[in-house]
Protein backbone atom coordinates (compact mmCIF):
# COMPACT_ATOMS: atom_id res chain seq x y z
CA UNK A 1 0.00 0.00 0.00
CA UNK A 2 3.11 2.14 0.22
CA UNK A 3 4.14 2.13 -2.79
CA UNK A 4 0.92 3.21 -4.27
CA UNK A 5 0.52 5.64 -1.74
CA UNK A 6 2.65 8.34 -4.59
CA UNK A 7 -0.03 7.43 -7.30
CA UNK A 8 -3.06 8.28 -5.42
CA UNK A 9 -1.91 11.20 -4.33
CA UNK A 10 -0.77 12.11 -7.70
CA UNK A 11 -4.82 11.51 -8.84
CA UNK A 12 -6.14 13.27 -5.82
CA UNK A 13 -3.67 16.22 -6.43
CA UNK A 14 -5.31 16.02 -10.16
CA UNK A 15 -8.99 16.10 -9.16
CA UNK A 16 -8.67 18.94 -6.77
CA UNK A 17 -6.95 20.83 -9.86
CA UNK A 18 -9.93 20.16 -11.84
CA UNK A 19 -12.35 20.62 -9.77
CA UNK A 20 -12.91 24.57 -9.91
CA UNK A 21 -15.83 25.53 -12.03
CA UNK A 22 -13.75 26.18 -15.06
CA UNK A 23 -12.52 22.35 -14.97
CA UNK A 24 -15.95 20.81 -13.84
CA UNK A 25 -17.65 23.24 -17.22
CA UNK A 26 -15.11 21.69 -19.40
CA UNK A 27 -15.11 18.14 -18.09
CA UNK A 28 -18.83 18.16 -18.40
CA UNK A 29 -18.91 18.94 -21.75
CA UNK A 30 -16.29 16.54 -22.72
CA UNK A 31 -18.43 13.79 -21.04
CA UNK A 32 -21.54 14.71 -22.66
CA UNK A 33 -19.99 14.80 -26.03
CA UNK A 34 -17.79 11.56 -25.86
CA UNK A 35 -19.69 9.12 -27.11
CA UNK A 36 -17.86 6.03 -26.02
CA UNK A 37 -15.65 4.71 -23.30
CA UNK A 38 -13.44 3.82 -25.63
CA UNK A 39 -12.80 7.58 -26.75
CA UNK A 40 -11.81 8.68 -22.83
CA UNK A 41 -8.07 9.11 -23.38
CA UNK A 42 -8.91 11.60 -26.34
CA UNK A 43 -11.40 13.86 -24.81
CA UNK A 44 -8.63 14.13 -21.36
CA UNK A 45 -6.27 15.33 -23.88
CA UNK A 46 -8.71 17.26 -25.77
CA UNK A 47 -10.07 18.87 -22.40
CA UNK A 48 -6.32 19.10 -21.07
CA UNK A 49 -5.42 21.12 -23.91
CA UNK A 50 -8.62 23.43 -23.29
CA UNK A 51 -7.76 23.84 -19.87
CA UNK A 52 -4.22 25.23 -20.81
CA UNK A 53 -5.22 27.33 -23.56
CA UNK A 54 -8.41 28.80 -21.34
CA UNK A 55 -5.30 29.52 -18.67
CA UNK A 56 -3.88 31.37 -21.12
CA UNK A 57 -6.66 33.31 -22.55
CA UNK A 58 -9.09 34.04 -20.12
CA UNK A 59 -6.44 37.34 -18.32
CA UNK A 60 -6.34 38.61 -21.98
CA UNK A 61 -10.43 38.39 -22.44
CA UNK A 62 -11.61 39.22 -18.83
CA UNK A 63 -8.97 42.08 -18.03
CA UNK A 64 -6.80 43.31 -21.10
CA UNK A 65 -3.84 41.71 -19.82
CA UNK A 66 -1.10 41.36 -22.33
CA UNK A 67 -1.32 37.51 -23.41
CA UNK A 68 1.72 35.27 -21.78
CA UNK A 69 2.59 31.96 -23.42
CA UNK A 70 3.24 28.97 -20.64
CA UNK A 71 6.98 27.80 -20.05
CA UNK A 72 6.69 24.93 -22.02
CA UNK A 73 10.42 24.11 -21.69
CA UNK A 74 10.08 24.08 -17.97
CA UNK A 75 9.45 20.78 -15.54
CA UNK A 76 6.98 22.38 -13.44
CA UNK A 77 4.77 23.07 -16.54
CA UNK A 78 4.96 19.47 -17.63
CA UNK A 79 3.91 18.58 -14.37
CA UNK A 80 1.00 20.76 -14.40
CA UNK A 81 0.04 19.28 -17.29
CA UNK A 82 0.46 15.96 -15.95
CA UNK A 83 -2.20 16.68 -13.01
CA UNK A 84 -4.63 18.06 -15.26
CA UNK A 85 -4.44 15.08 -17.33
CA UNK A 86 -4.84 12.79 -14.30
CA UNK A 87 -7.49 15.09 -12.78
CA UNK A 88 -9.66 14.94 -16.18
CA UNK A 89 -9.08 11.37 -16.05
CA UNK A 90 -10.98 11.02 -13.25
CA UNK A 91 -13.71 13.27 -13.33
CA UNK A 92 -14.58 13.26 -16.73
CA UNK A 93 -14.52 8.90 -16.35
CA UNK A 94 -17.14 9.62 -13.31
CA UNK A 95 -18.86 12.14 -15.22
CA UNK A 96 -19.45 9.82 -18.34
CA UNK A 97 -20.19 6.94 -16.09
CA UNK A 98 -23.14 9.13 -14.43
CA UNK A 99 -24.57 9.57 -17.99
CA UNK A 100 -24.21 6.30 -18.87
CA UNK A 101 -26.62 5.33 -15.82
CA UNK A 102 -28.85 7.94 -16.37
CA UNK A 103 -28.99 8.43 -20.20
CA UNK A 104 -29.11 4.08 -20.21
CA UNK A 105 -26.65 3.45 -23.20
Amino acid sequence: MDTLAPVLDFFRQGFSTVNGVQGLIIALVAALLMPSMGRLPVFVVGATLVHIVVDALLPVLARGAPLRLPDVMGLPFWRYVAVLLAGYLVVILILALIKRVVLRR
